[in-house]
């Protein structure tokens, strides 16, 4: 029974931290951090920009459900970029990598369980150590959602190059709506990473061979 419950945390582990690792993904890869409306900028009026960690998207006014008019990705070189989109990247990029880390060692400990018998110290240190990964990837995500929250309240300007056309600060801009899912993500994160039941191995039996019970 005490291996059962010890399986049935690790599912119920592994399940919460895909879903946190796959909406990581999911949002880093959207544009919708920031919504910026540009109401009088000059010619040509683009209406509406996507801020995102990785590219920013333009829109046309008043065609909002269409395709973008265009969306540029960003690089490591480009030195444009704010400290706080910069720190978000990171941040999202080692979240990513921790949770995938810490789903691997939770699919690891499972497999064994089930396989071979495994030391009750062995064990202990590949639960713990997922659970250490998972809330750490759920604080850098809740991190750089922080950083986004405030350069949006604080109505920071980004200096994109000419070629967008898109200017450096909008008449006014909000929260995406990529951030709830990125806030969703991180509580899954952390949620996998609390999540824990007390277990013991179940005792072992000792072997007794079929002439000392005659």
């Amino acid at each position: 029974m005490a291996l059962l419950d010890k399986a049935n945390c690790q599912a119920v582990m592994l399940a919460l931290n895909m879903l946190g690792w796959i909406f990581t993904l999911v949002s880093m890869g959207l544009p919708n951090w920031r919504t910026w409306y540009i109401e009088s900028s000059p010619a040509p009026p683009w209406g509406l920009a996507y801020v995102g960690m990785w590219k920013v998207c333009s829109y046309e006014p008043n065609g909002l459900q269409s395709r973008p008019i265009a969306c540029h990705r960003y690089t490591y070189s480009d030195a444009y970029l704010p400290l706080d989109i910069l720190l978000a990247q990171h941040l999202l990029l080692a979240a990513s990598i921790l949770g995938f880390l810490g789903k691997r060692l939770i699919v690891m400990d499972l497999w064994r369980g089930y396989t071979t018998q495994l030391q009750k110290d062995t064990t202990c240190d590949l639960f713990f150590t997922s659970r250490i990964l998972n809330i750490t990837a759920g604080a850098f995500i809740s991190i750089a959602v922080l950083c986004n929250y405030y350069a949006v309240i604080n109505e920071e300007a980004i200096h994109f190059p000419p070629s967008f056309h898109i200017p450096y600060r909008p008449d006014r801009q909000e929260m995406g709506s990529t951030v709830y899912l990125a806030i969703l993500a991180a509580l899954l994160m952390l949620l996998s990473g609390l999540f824990t039941t007390s277990f013991q191995q179940p005792p072992q039996r000792p072997n007794v061979s079929p002439i000392s019970q005659v």
